[in-house]
């Protein structure tokens, strides 16, 4: 006996060498020791300090994971002097950047709260954030300054600029020094706002133990390690790039390369080339438009790539598949696609062409991801099977379509919404399952198939499920549509349509020969959908939209703002 428990502290050894050599290994070592976000900030730092953490993509910035703790620990302090302690909110209000992780875990590593804020907010919207969620400091960018009214800059205790972690203000007078706290895995750690497409923004109370119980779905989905490279292009005040776009690859030990300009098209295929990133995030507007505006046109214009695609269509789409691999850079071996279901006919060419592409699908409420597909083994238009620690089940069936209502279960649910019990309440069964609030069916195999979202389904005069989801994706199909959405007004169904840049010229709708060209458009947009949906599902009428529809930070239209009226000719 004496003997056996001299060998077990090399066996523990060996048996956490033998772990840490492979990504996997690592995970489940990881997720035995690892239940909050503070002990994830210890583990990371400590285990791949010398590694680079985040940088800029022009090289203006760079940190490691060691500096990266010098940094958070001495902001910690500072936060601390300035009265701000354990349980206290940080709101964050800025595009990505290196310093969003530094204020990001200077907060939630240490037992405060934060708070991120999208960019994309109104001044009016970011007055209401700080306000219901009482912050008492805020992170922002030069950029996003302008957003801070001047009732929120005398109400704030400290405001830092976030690019270079100066104090721009500081309201705090003859403070006490603040105590932090080691937080505990059902203690609050972010707080998310969204206004989501149906109205009024509501606090996502997130916890320690949600990003943990997430983290174990991001290593079902794709292994990274330290020899990854992701490039950040999607907001990390949204839930899907904080998730599996900061705490994922942080965990792992692999670097995240932030864009410093907007991503305009240019500026991202430059990026591209120079980072060449082993994964990335992106919503499927990204890649729904490089198909649309940039792949199909080719195609339609070469009588060559024309009879391949008639004849040849899956050796047509490899070889485009390695081009648009080499345009990401050449190395890209993980594209996940979320925030929204994306075009089948996308997701057929990619899944012919091979692209590495996962869809994941899930909510703010779920931190986010409850199911996801991968391009090897899906079929177009699922959204997968369950993560391995995720439940999901279908409520309300209808019989006669097998269509239901997706509801939850899982370490990743969050608690409820912040000061808002009414919500909570609706927000889940009886028997405590999340309502995600998305209509679908399930095959033999298991997958799932999203339909469309409960509040925007229409019941048609004769009783059955109109899915506006499944008329816009129509649309989509013709080179002449960017976007449309389909509303009810009156018993009708209505169309309203954004059409590509430069073919309409709204602004002299009323010209004739304008008038001419929108009534023809109409024409043939009305023939195209009506002769391809079912007779409930017909098109009454469309509008040409004069401006871009107004959108979340994951690119769905806030279709709320539009049942009633739009600006359209």
């Amino acid at each position: 006996m004496d003997k056996f428990k001299t060998i077990i502290p090399f066996l523990s050894f060996f048996t956490l060498y033998l772990c840490t050599r492979h990504p996997r290994g690592y995970e489940l070592y990881f997720m035995t020791c690892t239940n909050t976000l503070a002990a994830l900030y210890r583990e990371s730092t400590a285990k791949f300090s010398n590694l680079v953490m985040g940088k800029t993509a022009d090289g203006s910035f760079s940190h490691t994971y060691g500096a990266f703790r010098q940094s958070c620990d001495a902001l910690s302090d500072q936060l601390s002097v300035q009265g701000i302690g354990a349980g206290d909110k940080v709101a964050i209000l800025s595009a990505g950047h290196p310093n969003w992780a530094v204020a990001f875990f200077a907060a939630t590593a240490y037992g405060r709260v934060a708070v991120p804020i999208l960019q994309e907010f109104t001044e009016n919207e970011v007055t209401n954030v700080l306000s219901h969620s009482e912050a008492k400091a805020l992170f922002v960018s030069k950029r996003c300054y302008k957003k801070v009214s001047e009732e929120m800059r005398a109400q704030l205790s400290i405001i830092i600029e976030l690019d270079t972690l100066e104090v721009l203000l500081d309201n705090t007078v003859n403070t006490e020094k603040a105590q932090v706290a080691e937080p505990k895995p059902e203690d609050l750690a972010v707080l998310i706002y969204t206004s989501g497409t149906t109205g009024t923004a509501k606090g996502v109370m997130l916890t320690h133990a949600n990003f943990i119980a997430n983290l174990s779905n991001c290593w079902g989905v794709h292994v990274i390690d330290t020899h990854d490279v992701m490039l950040s292009v999607l907001p990390l005040a949204h839930v899907y790039e904080l998730s599996l776009g900061l705490i994922y690859p942080f965990a792992a030990g692999a670097s995240v390369v932030y864009m410093s300009k907007p991503p305009t098209p240019t500026y991202l295929m430059k990026v591209l080339k120079e980072v060449r990133p082993t994964a990335m995030l992106i919503v499927p507007l990204i890649i729904e438009k490089v198909f649309n505006s940039v792949i199909m046109p080719r195609i339609r214009k070469s009588a060559i790539l024309t009879w391949m695609n008639q004849h040849t269509h899956r050796l047509l789409c490899r070889i485009i598949g390695r081009q648009l691999k080499k345009a990401f850079g050449g190395k890209i071996e993980f594209l996940g696609i979320g925030g929204a279901k994306p075009d089948v006919t996308v997701e057929a060419f990619l899944r012919e062409a091979r692209f590495p592409y996962r869809i994941g699908y899930g909510l703010t409420e779920t931190c986010p991801l409850l199911s996801f597909s991968c391009y090897k083994n899906t079929i177009p238009g699922s959204i997968g099977w369950p993560c391995t620690n995720v439940q999901l089940r279908l409520d309300n069936v209808n019989p006669l379509t097998g269509e239901g209502e997706i509801v939850a279960k899982g370490g990743n649910i969050f608690p409820g919404y912040y000061k808002d019990p009414e919500r909570t309440a609706a927000a889940f069964t009886e028997d405590g399952w999340f309502r995600t609030n998305d209509l679908a069916a399930k095959d033999a195999a298991g997958r799932y198939y999203i339909k469309g979202r409960l509040n925007n389904m229409i019941l048609s005069a004769s009783g059955e499920n109109i899915y506006p989801e499944e008329i816009e994706k129509v649309f989509s199909q013709l080179p002449e549509v960017e976007e449309a959405i389909v509303i009810e007004r009156s018993g009708k169904l209505v169309a309203l349509v954004k059409t590509v840049d430069n073919l309409i010229d709204t602004g002299h709708a009323n010209d004739d020969a304008v008038k001419a060209k929108i009534e023809a458009l109409k024409s043939k947009m009305s023939s195209y959908v009506n002769a391809r949906v079912k007779s409930s599902s017909k098109i009454n009428e469309i509008g040409i939209m004069k401006e871009p529809f107004d959108k979340t930070a994951t690119m769905k239209i806030r279709r709320f703002k539009y049942k009633d009226d739009a600006p359209t000719v």
